[in-house]
This record gives C-alpha cells, structure tokens and sequence, in this order.
C-alpha cells in the first residue's frame, strides 16, 4: 500500500493556506515553494547569497525529516523576485547544487512579499543520491 507523509514545520503560512511544506509519496518527495526564514531566529536575511542558502538549508531540514537528502533532488524551481538579483541567487545557488544537477526552472514572478528574494521548491526521489548517475551530453 502507498504510503503518504505530509510534513509541516508549524508556520503560520501552512496552517493559514492549509499546505504542507512537504508531501512524500512512497519515495517521491514534493517541498513547498520555499523562503528563507530562518526557523530559529525568523528572520529572513537581507544579503542575497545568504538568503538563498537558508532557503536550501530549509529545503534541507525538511527532506532530512523523511529520510532524503538535498542530492536526492531532481527538479528544482527558483523564483526570484527581482531580476537584478539573478546573478547572486544563482551563483549561490549553484555553490550548494553543485553535482546534483537537477533539472531547474528560473523565473521572476513577484512573490507573496518584498521581503522575500528568492524562493525554491523541489522535487526529491529518496534514494536518488545514492543511484548510479549517468550523465550525457548532447551536442547540435
């Protein structure tokens, strides 16, 4: 029988939307749209670059909770709310990601506050980290 995990991390967003901040369906794992609050001190960093590694950190946090990993991710999505900061969110965004290599879709939507930067949701296949990796690539 399929097994379903919702996790929440008790913020007040979840509760107020009724979400989860993640859904594993046997080993598919879906995280929410995600902002980098940190969940200590709930604040949410100014500097760029820090902001982007909480958001992965809080990515992080939650897959570790059903026994994933961020190299379990496959598809990843980053919103990011003013173009300017592309560069930035991106350059620390590829220093975690780098060697996992999930898909990645990039856009600039505006976000639920100015406050947030860069938000990421994920797709994880627990045990991916650990599967033979076959990479190709193709040329015109």
């Amino acid at each position: 029988m399929t097994e379903i995990v919702k996790l929440k991390t008790g913020s007040k967003f979840e509760d107020h939307g009724s979400y989860s901040r993640l859904v594993a369906v046997d080993n598919l794992i879906f995280v929410s749209n995600t902002a980098g609050r940190n969940p200590r001190t709930k604040l949410i960093p100014e500097d760029l670059a820090e902001q982007t590694r909480q958001v992965l950190a809080n990515i992080e946090t939650a897959l570790k909770a059903v026994d994933s990993c961020l190299e379990d991710v496959v598809r990843a999505r980053v919103f990011v709310q003013f173009t300017d900061d592309i560069d930035t969110i991106m350059t620390a965004y590829g220093e975690r990601m780098r060697g996992i290599n999930p898909t990645l879709t990039m856009t600039c939507p505006p976000l639920g506050s100015t406050e947030y930067k860069v938000e990421i949701d994920v797709t994880a296949y627990r045990g991916a980290s650990k599967a033979e990796i076959k990479e190709m690539v193709i040329t015109p």
